[in-house]
């Protein structure tokens, strides 16, 4: 009988010879490693298509709970807040990992991108820390906000009332942070973090909220205003830079979470699973992404398996970048970035 020794080149034999059919030596990747074909959503102008499997480098990267927010910066570098570990993940234009940042500042809720005499900043709206902070874009904090002790009337509990959601600064530098997940009031600080006024609150009236999610500049009009994503009144609404109320101007969304300004345009993520594109009328001219699975809508656990191209499930941050792409945060437990590039408008 043969030993057993001997016999081990007849079982490595048809091993080698199959990885000797592959250029290199290498076995050839399986199926499911495979780009899937780009999505095409929206309609006339705003059509885009999806990036397939933008932001899966290192393969099978997971960023783990997103429950935060996206931005762009001028070199085209995408920022992405998560609950997890790592704080912040920083992305390439086309989806490359480059690095974590703010590993600190765990729970970045909304984040805002801002330039101040030539160099670029972050601020974010704290969630888990109760602050608001401006961040270096390596993540160095240069800022922290903490609760406005000035506003501690309203609080009954102090701190542990205060749930900031989101932050939005002026050209001048005035900031602006939303206790959202709070009272919805809004605080105003001046470029040092002092704290200046609040407005707002909870109800359905004018200059009122029920969860002031989300904040942006919006200098689409002769005189910028401040708008409000007041989700669960499913609207929109425009202050002045003093806490004055505008208008209402969107109504009928879908939990609207946080907005993105590219020209005349307003993207919307919404929690009901889709985002809305407005014009400077506040009319709602495009859909993106719009699911009919009600059953996904606005939940955090749906698995990467049920996830399908180009279909959002509960759109939390949004961003366009300079040439009018999308990048849109779902809040999931896994963690999902989709990026749609601007195409040219359907026939």
């Amino acid at each position: 009988m043969r030993s057993l020794l001997s016999l081990l080149p007849l079982f490595l034999a048809p091993l080698i010879a199959r990885a000797d059919e592959v250029p290199g030596g290498h076995p050839a990747p399986r199926d499911d490693t495979k780009a899937a074909a780009a999505v095409v959503t929206g309609s006339g102008v705003n059509t885009f298509k999806t990036v397939p499997q933008w932001g899966s480098i290192p393969d099978k990267l997971q960023i783990g709970p997103t429950h935060g927010g996206i931005v762009v910066d001028k070199a085209g570098l995408v920022y992405v807040s998560s609950d997890s570990a790592k704080g912040i993940y920083v992305f390439q234009p086309d989806g490359t990992f480059v690095k974590n940042i703010a590993a600190e500042f765990s729970g970045i809720h909304g984040v805002a991108i801002h330039e101040e005499k030539g160099e670029q900043f972050l601020y974010a709206a704290h969630l888990h820390g109760s602050q608001g902070l401006k961040l270096k874009l390596d993540g160095t904090a240069v800022l922290k906000i903490p609760f406005p002790e000035e506003a501690a009337a309203s609080y009954p509990n102090g701190v542990k009332d205060y749930k900031p959601t989101a932050i939005a600064v002026a050209a001048d530098g005035t900031i602006f942070i939303s206790d959202g997940y709070g009272k919805s009031l809004i605080h105003k600080f001046d470029a040092t973090g002092k704290y200046l006024k609040s407005f707002g609150g909870k109800g359905s009236a004018d200059g009122q909220f029920e969860t002031s999610h989300g904040l942006v500049i919006d200098p689409r009009f002769e005189k910028p205003l401040l708008l409000v994503c007041d989700r669960e009144n499913r609207r929109l609404v425009h202050f002045d830079f003093d806490g004055n109320f505008v208008g209402i101007i969107t109504t009928g969304l879908r939990r609207p979470c946080a907005a993105s300004v590219h020209g005349e345009n307003v993207a919307i993520a919404e929690l009901e699973a889709r985002v809305a594109i407005i014009d400077k009328t506040n009319k709602v001219v495009a859909v993106l992404g719009d699911n009919p699975d009600k059953a996904q809508w606005a939940k955090f656990d749906v698995a990467p398996d049920w996830w399908k191209p180009g279909v959002f499930t509960a759109p939390h941050g949004v961003s366009y970048d300079a040439a009018g792409n999308l990048y849109v945060q779902d809040w999931n437990k896994t963690g999902r970035v989709t990026k749609l590039v601007k195409a040219a408008a359907a026939p």
